[in-house]
């Protein structure tokens, strides 16, 4: 056990391997493509928080949702992306066990935050559609910020618990994180003493932060399903179809590549198959989440073309 927590103290920084392996006209690739999708992600989140919280005509619950998902996209991105870039031009990959742990945990806070406001953005649009003469009733501002504050709340306190999760155990092994990230499968693997406990306990979490809003979103979008096939209007039913498609498509994608990352046995992890999954979550779904709303939203469009409008004027 002496030995163990020695060599535990040497451990300060952990090595991100990334795309280190890569050959220098793959990494120079690499680096303006993912360059190019972090600065639209940014460009066009920035844009939907802008115009959710300036456009007096966008001021329903559903687009105050929007725009603090755009928020914790935002945040989510910056936490990961701009340290690979940099790791992709630079030949030193290392960052420390405090930045490691920041790191971590704040793509625990973003990321369950985010599970669980997608889940209240269900049940707003249950409300909406299946009571739609409630809707301003059930749905008021107080409870509106009620619910977000709920969310962010549950993030916080979360993040605290995975963290002490993946860092109650020394580290002892190699100290090389096989992504461009600190991901917490992968670190929790490179730690000593009891990894199943930690394993089963990042699991049940898991299921808590996932299946439990999962079960949320799926309850809603079924009562959705009988009001839209209980109506006679194939026009109501395909507007209201259009509304929801949008939010199933940003969940379908968050939620599969999370259940990937944190569900499944450590022995089906590896880094040609985390890799993929973890860009899915860290940097395309984000720039993917404005496109889905902006162009499937007549309102989003009529507000970015009247933002974009009034930015474009001389003054």
């Amino acid at each position: 056990m002496a030995s163990l927590r020695n060599s535990s103290s040497t451990v300060t920084e952990f090595i991100l391997v990334g795309f280190e392996h890569s050959s220098p006209s793959t990494r120079a690739l690499l680096f303006a493509l993912f360059l190019v999708l972090y600065s639209l992600a940014i460009a066009m989140n920035g844009l939907i928080i802008f115009i959710t919280w300036t456009d007096p005509r966008l001021n329903s619950p559903m687009y105050f949702f929007l725009g603090h998902l755009s928020l914790l996209d935002v945040c989510f991105i910056t936490t990961t992306i701009p340290q690979m870039l940099i790791h992709l031009v630079v030949k030193n990959h290392t960052v420390s066990f405090a930045s490691c742990m920041a790191q971590m945990y704040l793509v625990f806070c973003v990321g369950v935050t985010e599970c669980i406001l997608l889940a209240f953005m269900a049940y707003d649009r249950y409300v909406a559609i299946c009571h739609p003469l409630s809707y301003a009733q059930i749905m008021g501002q107080q409870v509106c910020v009620r619910l977000v504050g709920t969310a962010w709340l549950f993030g916080l306190i979360n993040g605290i618990f995975l963290e002490y999760i993946s860092f109650r155990n020394p580290f002892c092994r190699d100290n090389h994180i096989e992504n461009f990230f600190c991901e917490a499968p992968i670190v929790i693997a490179l730690s000593c003493g009891d990894l199943q406990f930690s394993v089963r306990m990042i699991f049940a979490d898991a299921i808590v932060v996932l299946l439990s809003p999962m079960v949320l979103i799926v309850t809603s979008y079924a009562r959705i399903l009988a009001s839209i096939l209980g109506r006679a209007s194939s026009s109501g039913r395909g507007k209201t179809f259009s509304t929801c498609a949008s939010h199933l498509t940003v969940v379908i994608f968050l939620y599969t590549s999370a259940m990937f990352s944190y569900m499944n046995p450590r022995s089906t992890h590896g880094p040609d198959k985390d890799k993929p999954f973890s860009l899915l979550y860290t940097i395309i779904i984000p720039m993917c989440n404005p496109i889905i709303y902006s162009f499937r939203n007549k309102e989003m469009k009529g507000a970015m073309a009247r933002a974009l409008g009034r930015s474009s004027l001389p003054r």
